[in-house]
């Protein structure tokens, strides 16, 4: 995960403020901060930034300048650090409202080394599983449940423990001092994941009407209502405003299912979908859990490790879809991605 010192991330924040910088311009800015830091160390956290290719060098000599990278628009680094110092009415989105051209500018997400690590991971995954025994992964599923299932509805709000999860999952009781409710939440989980597990190859390709079926078993009994919605909705936290248009939202998903269905890579395809259902909010609640478990019925099916997002930092977690929401920014939410995917192969499914 990119690591930057707060000093670079506000030397990165002039370079993105003024959108082109000189070393002189940089060191003016921060010096009024820092009255102390030196040319020599500006150059070097500079010279950090670049070789994180997050902004370019242009020119030569005294016209050196330094520019934001916006190669990858997906990608581009924004401080979740410095950008959540600011209670969300006083942020200023680039996106208040639904951004379509998230769907013509594509880029690769993973670049090929990235790729490289991750399929080598797979195939450490794949081999694992090709040697345990039946009573072992059966043990392994079970226990994937129970950590999917209790931190996907905790970032939801549910205040089960992981503990009393695994009581209700495993015995069919439900603890007191919680309403019946958080358990069908959790209930669900189980039975979505069940079914993604059962029904892997359907999940090589997806639309409209399969994503309407996995949502209603996310939400059954919840007295949420199926099927895309016909209202607005709002979103705590930030100003970003979701489609209130049912022939947009379609539009929305389609455009969507085209981008998941073509030949990208498995692991783009989940990414693209965790981040994509919870940004068009399609459906009137459970839009962040759909987007997680159809993410991981995609993994499913192309044989590659499920994530359980147990270890994630639930704020971290909000933080990175709200940076995609408002700035249209993928990084954090890749690097997160990525971290809870190595930490998935490295746990689950062990001999």
């Amino acid at each position: 995960m990119l690591k930057l010192t707060d000093r670079q991330n506000l030397i990165y924040e002039v370079i993105r403020k003024k959108e082109k910088a000189s070393v002189s311009l940089v060191l003016s800015e921060i010096k009024k901060i820092d009255i102390n830091v030196s040319r020599w160390t500006v150059l070097r956290d500079i010279e950090k930034l670049l070789e994180h290719e997050i902004i370019i060098k242009k020119g030569e000599g005294r016209g050196v300048a330094y520019l934001v990278n916006k190669k990858n628009k997906y990608l581009e680094y924004i401080s979740p650090k410095l950008y959540f110092k600011t209670n969300y009415y006083q942020r200023v989105p680039k996106f208040k409202n639904f951004n379509f051209e998230v769907f013509n500018n594509y880029e690769p997400i993973f670049n090929e080394k990235e790729l490289f690590v991750l399929d080598k991971l797979n195939k450490k995954y794949q081999a694992r599983l090709a040697k345990i025994s039946s009573g072992i992964y059966k043990r392994e599923v079970e226990r994937l449940t129970i950590d999917l299932s209790w931190k996907s509805s905790r970032i939801e709000g549910n205040t089960y423990t992981i503990f009393e999860t695994e009581q209700l999952l495993k015995y069919k009781e439900e603890p007191p001092g919680h309403s019946r409710e958080e358990a069908v939440m959790i209930l669900n989980h189980k039975e979505t994941i069940d079914y993604s597990l059962n029904n892997k190859t359907i999940f090589r390709k997806i639309n409209i009407s399969k994503i309407e079926d996995f949502h209603q078993l996310i939400v059954s009994g919840l007295g949420i209502k199926k099927n895309l919605r016909e209202r607005p909705v709002r979103i705590t936290g930030t100003q970003y405003l979701p489609l209130d248009n049912k022939y947009q939202i379609r539009e929305a998903m389609e455009k969507m299912i085209k981008l998941i269905n073509s030949g990208i890579h498995p692991l783009e395809k989940a990414l693209f979908c965790n981040m994509l259902v919870a940004y068009i909010q399609p459906f009137e609640d459970g839009n962040k859990r759909t987007s997680r478990l159809l993410a991981n019925a995609i993994l499913f099916a192309y044989g590659y490790c499920p994530l359980s997002f147990v270890n994630i930092e639930i704020q971290e977690y909000k933080k990175a879809m709200l940076l995609f929401y408002e700035q249209n920014s993928a990084l954090y939410f890749k690097e997160l991605f990525v971290e809870q995917y190595k930490f998935a192969v490295d746990n689950y499914f062990l001999a």
